[in-house]
């Protein structure tokens, strides 16, 4: 009986169910959607029970699609959108209130808070994050401030806290285990990157009572065992978790320090491997931690930057601009001339994110003429997006102290080959495209499967992932520069 383990890939407007072959290719793959919820201007909430249905009917759909019994499923293992926050009854199981998304901005106010109070270096230097909103303990010290008796609830041990990974696995095994890993821990501003504890002065700056947190383990171990659900037995193990951008990083095989990816989707999000030293940025990188095996002594940690806009830009020439009607047709139509014509584009459409940080920046096109063209800025479109990426590698190459050794890509955008060939010129990297693109999915497997056994060890890994593609830096130096001083002097003008 040939055997799978299932991966759980719970994102922003889905879960995504697939069957991983021991070979890592995919067996099969069901994606369901469920809504967000926007109750005031930036707010955005998701209901628990709508994703947990989504999850049950991905798993449903990809065990009927591929004939695959229940029995069959190894393991699974779990990969989520990272910083969003939810509350439920230790009793009951049931949420209390909705999910705060990681998009949402309602704890900006405490965060300015914080800040005022000095505190910022306090937990950049414990946490390796910034105060934003975006990470999971303000959207806590928020919850437990405003909505009536939760503080004293919570304070009693009524309720527990959890990113995503802790809400499925809690669910998974019928309430029986309230873990993380260490991966999503490193994400909630009360995790100390050293000790991989949480910590009480932080958590005492945040107003977060620890009765409500919960185990922080490894990323690939058994956490307990499913319980009650009727679409697969009891007893399969639940062994593996990492937030979405740390799968990905593993999914890609990038095991050694100075190995690195790439998610192209709407934004970009970049990762390098630090192996066990925590690199505190001095260039407007996050620190946090990769992933732990179970026999890992210490973490694996990684720096982080993202680009706000990527694939969102791509989307905007077409849907705003209707210069073509699929995002794939960018790539021959930037193709149809050699270069940009000395257009610039910033991509700023949302602010700028890492290493500018710049929330009031506003997207920028400069170097227009009467022979512009619609080829040209499709070009200038790719090249702003590689530029950002350029940006971010050259950020962790001086923090890292020496250059990273390739670049690994995924993601929708990492399809558009142009796009790739720019990005290899502009980083002087060798940039590599998988055969299998799921790669979040993947990694969440991967280590689901390196805690059962189905996977003896990284090198086996190593051995079975496949690349699909290579690009080469191919650009003269003249122009390379050229292209760079350009853009730098137009990030003077966002």
């Amino acid at each position: 009986m040939e055997r799978y383990i299932l991966a759980i890939d719970q994102g922003t407007t889905g879960s995504t169910a697939l069957l991983v072959c021991h070979d890592l290719s995919i067996k099969g793959k069901s994606t369901v959607d469920f809504p967000q919820h926007f109750p005031r201007p930036g707010w955005v909430e998701h209901d628990p029970e709508e994703i947990w249905f989504s999850v049950q009917q991905a798993i449903r759909r990809v065990l009927k699609d591929t004939h695959v019994d229940g029995e069959q499923i190894a393991a699974i293992g779990i990969t989520n959108q990272r910083e969003t926050t939810l509350l439920w009854d230790r009793e009951t199981g049931r949420s209390e209130g909705n999910a705060i998304v990681w998009q949402d901005r309602r704890s900006s106010e405490i965060c300015r808070e914080l800040s005022r109070k000095g505190l910022e270096p306090l937990f950049r230097n414990k946490t390796g994050l910034i105060f934003d909103p975006y990470f999971a303990g303000t959207k806590l010290t928020w919850r437990l401030r405003e909505e009536d008796g939760l503080r004293e609830k919570a304070e009693g041990g009524g309720i527990a806290f959890g990113t995503v990974d802790t809400f499925l696995v809690w669910r998974l095994t019928g309430g029986q285990n309230h873990v993380t890993d260490v991966s999503n821990a490193s994400r909630t501003l009360l995790m100390d990157l050293e000790s991989c504890n949480w910590d009480p002065e932080l958590c005492n700056h945040l107003e977060v009572p620890a009765e409500i947190l919960p185990e922080i383990a490894p990323s690939s171990k058994i956490y307990g065992h499913t319980a009650g659900m009727e679409l697969i037995p009891d007893g399969i193990p639940v062994s593996g978790m990492a937030g979405d951008q740390q799968a990905a990083l593993f999914g890609q095989a990038c095991f050694e320090p100075g190995e690195s990816k790439c998610t192209y989707g709407t934004g970009a999000f970049l990762l390098a491997n630090t192996g066990a030293n925590v690199i505190h940025s001095e260039n407007g990188l996050l620190t946090t931690v990769a992933w732990q095996l179970e026999d890992d002594k210490k973490p694996t940690y990684c720096l982080e930057g993202s680009a706000f806009i990527a694939g969102a830009a791509v989307q905007w020439l077409r849907d705003e601009l209707h210069l073509f009607r699929s995002s794939a047709d960018i790539e021959a139509m930037a193709a149809s001339v050699e270069d940009s014509g000395d257009v610039i584009f910033v991509p700023a459409l949302t602010g700028l994110g890492a290493p500018h940080w710049n929330s009031e920046a506003r997207g920028l096109i400069c170097g227009l003429t009467r022979g512009t063209t619609a080829a040209h800025l499709a070009r200038a479109t790719l090249e702003g997006i590689a530029l950002q990426i350029h940006d971010l590698v050259t950020a962790m190459n001086h923090d890292r102290g020496k250059p990273l050794t390739d670049l690994r890509v995924d993601g929708g955008a990492a399809q558009n080959n142009l796009l790739m060939q720019i990005q290899a010129d502009l980083t002087e990297l060798t940039v590599i495209r998988p055969q299998t693109v799921e790669t979040t999915s993947l990694g969440a497997a991967m280590l689901a499967g390196l805690g059962v056994g189905f996977w003896k060890s990284l090198d086996e890994l190593r051995a079975t992932w496949q690349e699909e593609k290579q690009f080469k830096p191919d650009m003269a130096e003249e122009k390379r520069k050229s292209l760079l001083a350009r853009w730098q002097e137009a990030l003077k003008k966002v």
